[in-house]
């Protein structure tokens, strides 16, 4: 569990970078007290803290139904299942965008981006948490491919916790692009970019490696039929 908190909170971090160009317009947008530093500072973790409680809400339901699968003994295939979806949605993005364009898709997204619009008319606190989590509803490929990864984190605290180091990666960027603006050069996210899928390919290896139970430590250990980490006590004399 070490290694995909690790590898949820480093996606999360180089992904935010890849995230900018959607959800920086948005987060330099904010409504914002600009001329009170410490309102300003309160809003815009606020904001950054919506996204990350409905990152959470998503790693619960996804947990649940990783425990489920547990349950009934299929939580290594599930997790070898994921790695390699992770890994064909890396090589071929384009196949999995489709489901976007449709009719269904598009309006419940066209509300949410409404909702967003409304709140803009506000300058509470209330008003920014609301943003951030209705934020977080919006959609978003490597917000997906998190959730591949909660979805099979073994337990659904797990999952919660997964959700949870994610959006803790997107925080230092997305925040500071909401406090102190568009800092970030085009240059540089280009350069971050191409380490992107890097990452998504370590986090699809470490789902393999954990589904074959290979006895490895924290990186792939075994997996009891009833999906438990199984334990090995050495024999007494």
């Amino acid at each position: 569990m070490p290694a995909l908190l690790l590898a949820a909170f480093v996606m999360g971090m180089l992904g935010s970078f890849h995230c900018i160009g959607m959800c920086g317009p948005l987060a330099l947008s904010l409504p914002l007290q600009k001329d009170d530093f410490w309102s300003k500072m309160v809003g815009s973790l606020l904001y950054n803290a919506g996204r990350i409680i409905t990152y959470s809400f998503f790693g619960l339901i996804l947990g649940i139904i990783g425990n489920s699968v547990a349950l009934f003994g299929y939580q290594q295939m599930l997790s070898v299942t994921l790695g390699a979806f992770i890994l064909v949605m890396v090589l071929s993005p384009r196949k999995f965008s489709a489901w976007e364009r449709n009719d269904l898709v598009i309006s419940f997204f066209q509300r949410i981006r409404a909702a967003i619009g409304r709140l803009f008319a506000s300058r509470s606190r209330s008003a920014l948490l609301s943003i951030g989590l209705l934020n977080g509803l919006l959609p978003c490929g490597l917000v997906y491919m998190a959730l591949a990864g909660a979805v099979a984190a073994g337990s659904i605290l797990h999952a919660i916790v997964f959700m949870v180091f994610f959006g803790l990666g997107t925080l230092p960027v997305m925040w500071s692009i909401a406090f102190f603006g568009n800092f970030v050069s085009i240059s540089m996210r280009q350069r971050i970019r191409r380490a992107y899928p890097l990452m998504m390919i370590l986090l699809a290896s470490l789902l393999i490696l954990r589904g074959l139970g290979l006895g490895i430590p924290y990186l792939s250990p075994v997996i009891s039929p009833n999906g438990s980490l199984a334990q090995h006590c050495a024999a007494k004399p």
